[in-house]
């Protein structure tokens, strides 16, 4: 009984390395497809590629992530109106609101959004391609798949994350608005002004390193799942699941990481 429950601790704490290992290993390797070769001159960047997954990762996502921005302004304005009023600080609405989307909820529930609508299309797509032997014929062409397949998501997904990010506090600072006009009645130029003068460059440039990361975190859970399915279509739909379950994990431990560096710099 004792050696049974050690020895699943050992095998779930190997397992959990070994997948830690993949991930770091794929992001490695992305990263000399994307930087180090194409200026050593060795190969050319897919940039039609490149700009095709930049319209499915940013264009094609940005209308859901803005809707769900939107309501998340409105749900965080109407809790945070209850409070402020009981201190008489209403008028502050737009202070706490254009804070905390911008430098926390804005990229974090978009990365969120993002892992399954974009996470799990890459890791169904690429993992139909490994079950069905399309990768092994890119290997036997002579094709890298990391060059060919993952370093274009990632590119895209690296830039338009935080430009979707952008947009999505925007729209969830103007949520905040609707219920600061509608329900306090608040002039609406004074909740702008209020959301302006309370943000800090520092506190845009924390969302946008955030997003970045939350970007890199994305990609490469949902590449490395979709490269290594296997077990044919009931595979694929493991892999996405993993692919969102994990990314999901992964963005709440690195926000946390993140958060406690940028609180003690």
């Amino acid at each position: 009984m004792t050696r049974t429950f050690f020895g699943n601790i050992g095998s779930s704490f190997l397992a959990l390395c070994r997948g830690l290992g993949g991930f770091y290993y794929l992001l490695w390797d992305t990263l000399r497809w994307m930087v180090v070769v194409p200026i050593r001159g060795k190969t050319k960047s897919r940039r039609d590629a490149t700009f095709e997954q930049m319209v499915r990762v940013g264009v094609r996502s940005l209308p859901v992530v803005c809707l769900v921005l939107t309501f998340v302004g409105i749900i965080l304005s109407l809790n945070m109106a209850e409070i402020l009023r009981r201190f008489g600080v209403t008028e502050f609405l737009g202070n706490v609101v254009g804070v905390s989307i911008v430098k926390e909820l804005g990229p974090l529930l978009t990365a969120v959004v993002m892992s399954g609508y974009i996470g799990a299309a890459m890791a169904a797509e690429l993992g139909t391609m490994r079950v069905s032997e399309e990768i092994m014929a890119l290997e036997t062409s002579g094709i890298n798949p990391i060059r060919f397949l993952v370093v274009p998501r990632l590119l895209a997904t690296m830039v338009m994350l935080p430009c979707v990010t952008i947009v999505a506090n925007i729209m969830g600072i103007l949520g905040g608005m609707i219920i600061a006009v509608a329900v306090l009645k608040m002039d609406w130029l004074l909740y702008v002004a209020r959301s302006y003068e309370s943000l800090e460059l520092s506190d845009v440039f924390t969302g946008l390193i955030k997003a970045e990361a939350f970007a890199v975190v994305i990609c490469i859970i949902a590449c490395r799942q979709g490269l290594t399915t296997s077990e044919g279509a009931e595979g694929v739909g493991k892999s996405t699941t993993a692919s969102v379950v994990l990314s999901v994990v992964f963005i709440i431990v690195v926000d946390c990481i993140l958060t406690a560096l940028f609180y003690f710099m």
